[in-house]
């Protein structure tokens, strides 16, 4: 199956999905079909403070009849904090559009995670990932939402993280597992990876990217089909 990709918010986790569904493939002996389409973060991020839904779904529409005109099978929103206009693209698309956020539920109940921490983008902390979460409880730093979600932005709008922002995110997760009582701390941002790839925090962490890139590894090698993977038409 044709893969497409909506990038560019930001292009780190662009490049984490590519490497990583990638090295997917290649561990099953399988070729990949990948188009990535580039959007603006500059964009995305005015839309989604100003909670205009409507606007960044036709900004996505318009890329999606590019993948599309590709040839592309289905739809990928490379960034959690992207997909606050999920439902609003989802009419819009002309295509299957494969959700980052649905298939964590599911991957947190087999963990028996009764609680989970979240890192992200404010919207994704505020909303404790879009509602969607039905079988875990979500919890986050609610007195520093504002502080955590202006540091992830500029970390994603910069494509690095200092060594102070990754203290700051690091702590952040140690005491949402030592005060709030998270079994795990959720990567709910996926440009997050820049702090925490390679580091031992001393807690559970999930990559939430991770979980998405597995479903689309399944999806790219045919081992899922559209129906199963819960796609949204």
């Amino acid at each position: 199956m044709h893969i497409g990709l909506i990038g560019g918010i930001g292009v780190a986790a662009t490049v984490v999905y590519y490497q990583r569904l990638s090295a997917a493939m290649a561990a099953r002996g399988k070729l990949m079909e990948l188009t990535i389409v580039h959007a603006d973060v500059q964009e995305l991020i005015r839309n989604n403070l100003a909670d205009k839904r409507d606007a960044q779904a036709q900004v996505y529409a318009g890329l999606i009849d590019r993948l599309k005109a590709a040839g592309v099978d289905c739809v990928a929103i490379t960034s959690l904090g992207g997909h606050f206009c999920y439902d609003e693209t989802v009419p819009l698309s002309p295509l299957p559009l494969i959700s980052a956020v649905k298939p964590l539920d599911a991957y947190f109940a087999s963990q028996r995670f009764g609680t989970v921490g979240l890192l992200g983008t404010r919207v994704v902390m505020q909303t404790k990932l879009y509602g969607q979460l039905g079988q875990t409880r979500a919890v986050a730093l609610e007195d520093e939402i504002e502080m955590l979600g202006q540091t992830y932005q500029d970390m994603a709008v910069a494509g690095v993280c200092s060594d102070q922002d990754r203290a700051l995110f690091l702590d952040a997760g140690r005491r949402m597992v030592d005060d709030l009582n998270a079994d795990a701390v959720v990567l709910a941002g996926t440009d997050l990876n820049l702090a925490f790839d390679g580091r031992d925090p001393g807690y559970k962490v999930v990559d939430a990217l991770d979980v998405h890139v597995d479903m689309l590894a399944r999806l790219a090698s045919d081992e899922m089909t559209l129906e199963e993977a819960g796609a949204d038409r």
